[in-house]
């Protein structure tokens, strides 16, 4: 059985690797800055300047928007605990910390437009939203109560280290692109839709640097990878949970199509176990060879679930039909 590489082992060992993405990165990312993506001739004051405070009728998105941004933004809005993590698990040193800090602000431009978007058209209570970024980062995010039941195994995510680190995010960075770009076509808006097709591009760019250092790490390790892999797999959760409304806006965004479980399951976990061979790959020990075999009993069961959700799904929202006549808005 080969032994398991250390933290300190992996980083020394990739370190090659993380360099040559990074450049790579750095050669494909476009500059942008978020005050071009913000309409401010909508905006004026609120009341403590004079003006009006928010009220619901001057908001422009439907229901399903606005759980959609603001899910969205109070993801982003994390980014200090994502960076603690990130920085714990990587390092600050050589190409490692250039991509942390590089990361690190391009994520933080996500959080600054989406939010002067939703103050300037008064998409949603600015004071309520407040609110619930100072809950949400107050909690922060901690991925230590990813805990799992699966089978005869029993694991805890958060003890992987950079493995689970790297492995999570590249699911995340692609649900969070598959999310932002659908919220933007739910908006209705063509100035928001613009704005979360820029966001879902840096998303995309930030995906490819994680999952091709976890393909890097398969290579190198690949029991220990691939254990990493079905840990998230098998307990994937987005980084918001436990925000306020959490369950609420998730459920909207699933039956409305914004984030549900055929393309978590066909946009995201499936895109990425292909890149990386991971069911044609003949180097694993009798350990991935096991966690390979969860993994896929997994995927099978979450297509039967798919099944069922969809169906019930379909139900719900033709009873929402014959209470209100008005087509619900559905991102195909």
């Amino acid at each position: 059985m080969a032994r398991s590489l250390t933290q300190l082992e992996l980083l020394i060992e990739l370190e090659p690797i993380a360099e040559q993405n990074v450049n790579r990165h750095l050669s494909m990312a476009k500059d942008w800055h978020p005050h071009d993506y913000v309409p401010w001739d909508h905006g004026r004051n609120f009341a403590a300047m004079d003006g009006a405070d928010w009220d619901p009728t001057q908001s422009a998105l439907s229901e399903v928007a606005k759980a959609a941004m603001i899910t969205n933004l109070l993801t982003e809005d994390n980014l200090p605990s994502y960076h603690r993590e990130i920085a714990e698990n990587f390092s600050q040193d050589g190409p490692w910390g250039t991509w942390v800090g590089r990361w690190t602000a391009e994520e933080n431009r996500h959080g600054i437009v989406i939010r002067d978007y939703l103050v300037v058209t008064r998409g949603v209570d600015p004071v309520a939203l407040e609110q619930a970024r100072m809950t949400h980062m107050t909690n922060g995010y901690n991925p230590a109560h990813l805990i799992r039941k699966h089978s005869d195994t029993q694991f805890i995510a958060a003890d992987a280290g950079f493995m689970h680190s790297v492995a999570y995010v590249t699911f995340q960075e692609l649900a969070t692109r598959v999310s932002h770009r659908n919220t933007g076509k739910a908006c209705h808006d063509p100035i928001a839709d613009r704005m979360l097709q820029r966001i879902a591009a840096d998303e995309n760019l930030h995906m490819i640097f994680y999952r091709d250092m976890c393909g890097a790490a398969l290579d190198l390790s690949p029991d220990q990878a691939m254990d990493a892999i079905a840990n998230v797999v098998l307990a994937f959760q987005m980084p918001g949970m436990g925000m306020p409304n959490f369950r609420r806006n998730g459920v909207l965004m699933a039956k409305h199509g914004i984030y549900d479980l055929r393309q978590h399951l066909e946009e995201v976990l499936v895109p990425n176990l292909k890149k990386w061979n991971i069911f044609e790959r003949t180097d694993f020990g009798s350990a991935g060879e096991r966690r390979r075999n969860e993994v896929g009993e997994y995927l099978d069961k979450l297509e039967k679930d798919v099944v069922r959700f969809e169906e019930q799904r379909d139900k719900a929202l033709a009873r929402d039909a014959r209470r209100d006549p008005t087509p619900p808005v559905f991102i195909g």
